[in-house]
């Protein structure tokens, strides 16, 4: 069983230090969650794992050290593959996206090709030098098994199944994907190549529904180690064993899922506040009783009491201090304005059809939210929703029908990608642009998305993408507002701001209107879920595990119809062949009864009658082996 070890790890970049004291050890078969805010170096304990970030040791490390040298030891398995999911990847011009991931197989690509090149040379090869040949060939197709040489089509089908790559797809130029489809082939790649150890930032980024859940189920068991740097607590719920918190450049590690984490942690900060409080009162005591000896020692002129008060001051100095725990840490502070409600009917769609070329979106579709509703949208990627939001914005148009939003509605609109109309504007002057507000005042108010100090004078291109959902968010909700529409809302949040933006959208008082692929944002939000299902929109009340349970419940229904079906048949063919056999034995009793009373001395009349119902009933009998025969 293989380990991977960091221990004590202090990293600085240039001259900041970013991580103090990273230590934790992952063994085969671990799956091993990295959770923190926004900033707190998760990804750089990633590439530090993978080798792509170093360690500068001071010379001469461990037996010297100097400040702002690297510190601590990372323990790698030794002959273990690792992979690491490239967030921008980058490759030759004129690929295919099947290429890329073939990639995944070059080592065993250039075995073949030895392979295929000995195989052209033994034909023309003799006596020793076909035998070494021939030894040589066994030695590569036994590296080639080895490998998986024979495997790679399997591999890369169920690869291709899972995450949906059609084989259109699979011919496409890679340089022509998205950002996001580049992200999910190069997850493909490395689920592909099957490593030791699995490095994921983000992997769910970009992923529809179905391959999100197949994504889980294949990394639930898979053998190696997994570490996953993530924001969606569904999928550290379903996939991880084990949760490293980077918090405050330090980690520490919790046994189980997200949820048990979660549920930990406030236990721990319970019992650390209890020891906090107690040792507070200790030292208290503590230093209430040197300065009463102080006081004792200069009023009675006594050197022993000065002594004793030095003694408990010494005490005091060596005790090492427990830390107060912060429950609320610094994050967004939101609230919305109380808007004038809207009507009832706030958005609304009939007969809405849509097509892009050969590609239907809806056909004759149907929908209606009323007023405070929460309604998630989901469906598989290219299946309509952003389009959907786009006509309902009026930035496209329905081939036919209608979609609008309601009387008196005062929507704010959220976009998954996030655009400002002059991105060399500062995040203050960029707020202020379309409102009359004094400086002051609109500091204070962008202190609530976490834009403090100087930061507020940080020009808009340069922020994250975090920072360009809490500029929006901002902007959006210094607004008269009572229907939300919202675009993949928790994309790059960490997860305090995730759930700094639920507790503020379950105090809303309008209505919601989101589309999102985070399925714990889903099931805390959502009263209702509309799926896109064959061009039409099909509605199911309650959040995303509900609509799972009524899925699956759909599913299951003809299968246990069919199955009743089946053993209703299966007893009532077993009736029928009871009774056949029921009929024979009585028909062949009477028979032999029959033919019994036969060889008495009868009068030839009498005789004659019980011949013929003998032919009568052995006819019967012919006819019930028959029926019986024909049910088995």
């Amino acid at each position: 069983m293989f380990e991977l070890t960091l221990q004590g790890v202090k990293k600085y970049m240039e001259a900041t230090l970013v991580l103090r004291d990273i230590s934790f050890e992952v063994y085969a078969g671990d799956k091993v969650g990295i959770v923190g805010a926004n900033g707190s170096g998760k990804s750089t304990v990633l590439k530090l794992i993978a080798g792509l970030e170093k360690m500068h040791y001071y010379p001469g490390y461990p037996q010297t050290s100097s400040p702002g040298y690297d510190e601590g030891l990372i323990h790698r398995p030794s002959g273990a593959t690792m992979a690491y999911l490239e967030q921008m990847p980058s490759f030759p011009e004129g690929l295919k996206v099947i290429d890329v991931l073939n990639m995944a197989f070059e080592d065993v690509h250039a075995i073949e090709k030895q392979m295929r090149d000995l195989e052209e040379q033994m034909q023309t090869l003799t006596d020793t030098a076909l035998e070494k040949a021939l030894m040589k060939y066994s030695e590569l197709v036994q590296m080639y098994e080895g490998e998986g040489g024979y495997e790679i089509q399997e591999k890369l089908g169920k690869v291709c199944t899972g995450l949906k790559f059609n084989d259109a797809f699979l011919n496409q130029d890679f340089d022509l994907l998205s950002g996001g489809e580049k992200t999910t082939v190069m997850l493909g790649k490395l689920l592909v190549h099957d490593p030791d150890i699995l490095l994921l930032d983000e992997p769910t980024n970009h992923l529809d529904m179905d391959s999100l859940e197949w994504l889980e189920g294949y990394l639930k068991g898979y053998k190696g180690i997994v570490i996953i740097v993530s924001h969606d607590r569904y999928f550290l719920d379903h996939v991880v064993t084990k949760i490293v918190e980077i918090e405050d450049m330090e980690s520490i590690t919790y046994k189980g899922n997200y949820s048990s984490f979660v549920s930990q942690k406030k236990e721990n900060m319970r019992i650390q506040f209890e020891h906090f409080r107690e040792q507070q009162k200790k030292i208290n005591s503590m230093e209430s009783t040197v300065k009463d000896l102080r006081d004792w020692a200069i009023r009675a002129d006594n050197n022993k009491f000065f002594k004793r008060a030095a003694s408990i001051q010494k005490k005091l100095a060596k005790m090492e201090r427990i830390d107060k725990p912060v429950f609320e840490r610094r994050n967004m502070r939101l609230n919305f304005k109380q808007a004038e409600r809207s009507g009832n009917e706030t958005i609304k769609a009939a007969g809405l059809s849509k097509s892009y070329a050969d590609k239907v979106l809806f056909k004759d579709a149907e929908l209606m939210i009323r007023y405070g509703e929460r309604v998630g949208l989901i469906g598989g990627n290219g299946s309509g929703k952003t389009t959907f939001l786009k006509m309902l914005l009026g930035e496209e148009q329905p081939d036919a029908g209608t979609v609008e939003a309601g009387a008196n509605v005062m929507a704010a609109y959220l976009p998954q990608k996030i655009t400002f109309k002059n991105e060399d504007q500062t995040v203050l002057e960029c707020f202020r642009e379309d409102i009359s507000i004094p400086e002051g005042k609109a500091r204070e108010y962008l202190a609530k998305f976490m834009f403090y100090k100087n930061t507020v004078f940080k020009k808009v291109k340069h922020l994250s993408g975090g920072e360009r959902i809490r500029l929006k968010l901002g902007m959006l909700l210094f607004q008269d507002v009572n229907l939300l529409i919202l675009d993949e809302p928790t994309n790059h949040l960490d997860i305090d701001s995730i759930e700094t933006l639920e507790e503020a959208l379950e105090e809303f008082a309008g209505t919601i209107f989101f589309i999102s692929h985070d399925r714990y944002f889903i099931n805390k939000i959502s009263q209702r879920i509309v799926a896109l299902e064959d061009c039409a929109f099909k509605s199911y009340l309650g959040n995303y595990d509900e609509y799972k349970r009524e899925k699956a419940k759909q599913i299951a229904e003809p299968q246990m119809v069919k199955s009743k079906r089946q053993r209703v048949e299966t007893v009532t063919d077993e009736n029928l062949k009871a009774k056949a056999l029921a009929k024979i034995e009585r028909l062949e009793k009477e028979l032999g009864a029959l033919e019994a009373a036969m060889t008495d001395e009868l009068e030839y009349e009498e005789l004659s009658s019980m011949y013929e119902l003998k032919v009568i009933m052995s006819k019967q009998l012919d006819e019930a082996l028959e029926e019986w025969v024909g049910l088995e």
